[in-house]
């Protein structure tokens, strides 16, 4: 997405995960969604498709999904129009790092491709330098992976002119007596995290994000959850029951009003039918939700769990 295209406008943009990870999903959801877009809510749009390939030591939040060849999937996203995201929000880099031949090609095919502009989720102050300087056709997101919980260390990091968007950590989401003092300018920079299943008093959220960035660089890391609902793993009912939690309500009745356009949905490492639950509860019209599920389940190239 171009910058230009960022500014409040009554459209809310939702930034959809598994780039790569779930192509499959996305290559029966797309045509879907195109033909017939009367199933689907006319105040919504998609704004980006987000994610990295398994074997990015940039990469962070998640571990991505191996991909062998990233073209198709940034083929479908190019075909419809729709900017695509590489999440490389690593918090761990060194310099050392910035020269890894699979990370820098990525960059490459997404700068140097027609279509939309793309851009890079980023934590570290290392690769945004970095990307900056050597791929400035890119537009760089702060990643939630910074765990942004103080609302004045937002207010700053919206201000830095690095950043087209910033991602806050979920516990800023319904800061409405502050977010209503961001001017039109910061609210289009601001990028809710919706569906945060996380417990809302966590505060091991820092050392989670660094043990998956070890990961990537491929050291050992491992990060025990102790929240009460840790072992159920991915649920989107307690997602909806979070503090933080934004739905299609809040959406058209609290933020779009307020002048927020942007909204991302987590899920690179949940499977494809809880994307598509995802799809369904965020831009589907209740009344066509069966017609898209069954097109979607019937399939059967499509392997939903």
């Amino acid at each position: 997405m171009s910058e230009g295209k960022t500014r409040a406008d009554g459209i809310a943009y939702y930034h959809l995960p598994g780039l790569f990870e779930f192509y499959e999903l996305y290559r029966a959801f797309l045509p879907l969604y195109r033909a017939h877009r009367e199933y689907f809510y006319d105040w919504c749009e998609i704004g980006s498709l987000y994610g990295a390939p398994g074997d990015c030591i940039w990469g962070g939040g998640r571990i991505g999904t191996q991909t062998d060849d990233p073209g198709p999937a940034l083929a479908l996203a190019r075909a419809y129009g729709i900017p695509a995201r590489l999440t490389f929000s690593n918090s761990l880099l060194r310099e050392e790092h910035l020269a890894d031949r699979r990370c820098n090609a990525l960059c490459r095919i997404l700068e140097d491709g027609s279509g939309p502009q793309c851009g890079v989720i980023v934590h570290s102050e290392l690769l945004t330098d970095y990307i900056r300087r050597t791929y400035p056709g890119l537009y760089l997101v702060s990643s939630t992976t910074k765990v942004i919980t103080d609302f004045d260390e937002l207010v700053h990091e919206i201000d830095r002119t690095e950043f087209a968007f910033v991602v806050p950590d979920f516990r800023l989401n319904k800061a409405f007596g502050r977010l209503g003092t961001l001017t039109g300018d910061q609210k289009a920079k601001v990028e809710f995290l919706c569906n945060e299943c996380c417990d809302f008093h966590c505060r091991d959220r820092n050392r989670c994000y660094e043990a998956v960035s070890r990961r990537a660089l491929g050291e050992d890391a491992a990060h025990v959850c102790k929240a009460p609902h840790a072992a159920q793993g991915y649920r989107f009912s307690l997602a909806m029951e979070n503090p933080g939690f934004i739905g299609v309500n809040d959406i058209v009745n609290t933020y779009l009003p307020m002048g927020f356009s942007h909204f991302k949905i987590e899920g690179r490492s949940l499977g494809s039918a809880l994307i598509l639950e995802f799809l369904l509860h965020y831009m589907t019209k209740p009344e066509h939700q069966i017609r898209v599920r069954e097109e979607i389940y019937l399939d059967n190239a499509l392997d939903l769990f």
